[in-house]
């Protein structure tokens, strides 16, 4: 972290070594003056619409930036003028907003110093090969999107080599993935587009159209960053709802959504087959190994249930090594056939697994209780579900590893 934090300093002390040896310095006082304030003023607002990423122990801020239009305007001087004002601007609003890192004083030199180098060397570039494109059909913008693409490539090298100081990147996999993440070529064409329109305004001081162009930019992004808020908070909620109805030992749905599903098929009066599925004498295995093992006998049995389902079909672990499925909209026939085939599955395969520092091979049964029935009529999937546990019951007085099943539908027909 030293390193890293050497390594930003001299960044910012390379800026100014940059401006010193500059010959240009900027554009006359108050065309400076206005540039200046309404870039502030604008990239402050903007700055609420950035996307942060987090990356090991920092927060990266992904947001357009107008240094590109800017540093060729008013050159090194004027870059870091205004990088030093809209910098600091930051610094004490996540200071007021408590949203600062530990480190966010030296970071905010990191950032002067950075954008500094690449405007100036946007600055310099577009001196350079402005003369060369400008017989070029369209070289105004083809040259202002090769200053975006090499400063956006230069900014990138900079972050890269600081967390690679750091140790939050470790890899040269990690160091592309973090210069492309978000930055393709759509980011940098708008990127283009933005500050060569900046620019042109600029150059002919049209405040009135800057301002309008300022404004554009800040509302499309606004639109597009409510939305993304709005997938955003759907995803977090999904996520959150997901988490409260899963069983995080077999990845299966718990009781909870278990109870939730019921009451969302009471009244759909389809054809379900209720099963309820024990492990049988698991506390023997339990008590031979130990927990561990355990734990990969009922994964073992959930992946088994899980592989025979199809797609209607849904499987809770609605016990300790109980789960309970739904056997939907088929005929009692094929729900009778599909729990003998995991009876038979089961049979045939035993779970691997680790137990004093050695692999085991575990063999087990199961055994099954089918309650087949049509909903929305005068028995609730609740006490449906009584009744499939109560024919598991009378699996396990029979011998257990067996089926034993009740077809209320054969029952109406006689």
């Amino acid at each position: 972290m030293r390193k890293a934090r050497l390594f930003d300093f001299s960044l910012f002390l390379s800026s100014l070594v940059v401006v010193a040896a500059s010959i240009q310095v900027t554009p006359p006082g108050n065309t400076y003056i206005k540039a200046l304030l309404l870039y502030w003023a604008f990239s402050s607002f903007y700055y609420q619409l950035r996307i942060i990423s987090r990356s090991g122990n920092s927060n990266i801020d992904y947001a357009i930036s107008y240094t590109s239009s800017f540093g060729i305007f008013a050159g090194p001087l004027g870059t870091l003028i205004f990088e030093t004002i809209y910098r600091f601007t930051v610094f004490f609003y996540k200071k007021k907003t408590k949203t600062a890192d530990p480190g966010e004083f030296l970071d905010t030199f990191y950032n002067i110093g950075s954008f500094t180098i690449s405007g100036s060397m946007g600055y310099y570039l577009y001196q350079l090969l402005n003369p060369s494109f400008q017989s070029i059909p369209f070289g105004f913008w083809i040259l202002i999107l090769l200053v975006v693409s090499i400063i956006t490539l230069l900014s990138s090298s900079f972050l890269v080599f600081t967390f690679a100081l750091s140790g939050d990147i470790k890899t040269r996999k990690e160091a592309v993935d973090l210069i492309f993440r978000s930055r393709n070529l759509l980011d940098i064409g708008k990127v283009a587009i933005t500050n060569g329109l900046l620019l042109r305004l600029l150059q002919m001081e049209k405040w009135d159209m800057l301002i309008g162009l300022f404004l554009l930019n800040y509302v499309v992004s606004l639109s597009f960053h409510s939305k993304s808020q709005s997938v955003q908070n759907k995803f977090e909620r999904d996520k959150f709802e997901q988490m409260a109805y899963q069983d995080f030992l077999t990845n299966t749905y718990n009781r909870a959504y278990m109870d939730k599903m019921m009451k969302e098929l009471n009244p759909s009066g389809e054809y379900v087959g209720i099963v309820v599925a024990d492990i049988d004498k698991f506390k023997k295995i339990n008590d031979s190994y130990n927990h561990a093992v355990g734990d990969r006998v009922i994964q073992h049995f959930a992946k088994t249930l899980q592989a025979h389902l199809q797609k209607d079909d849904i499987l809770f672990r609605s016990g300790g090594e109980e789960f309970t499925f739904f056997l939907r909209n088929k005929p009692f026939e094929q729900c009778f056939s599909l729990i003998e085939q995991i009876l038979e599955n089961v049979n045939h395969h035993s779970v691997i697994a680790e137990y004093e520092d050695q692999s085991i091979s575990v063999t087990y049964s199961a055994s099954f209780g089918l309650y087949y029935y049509k909903t929305g009529q005068s028995i609730s999937m609740e006490k449906g579900y009584v009744y499939a546990d109560q024919l598991l019951l009378e699996s396990k007085k029979l011998g257990r590893n067996r089926l034993s099943y009740k077809n209320e539908l054969s029952l109406s027909a006689e």
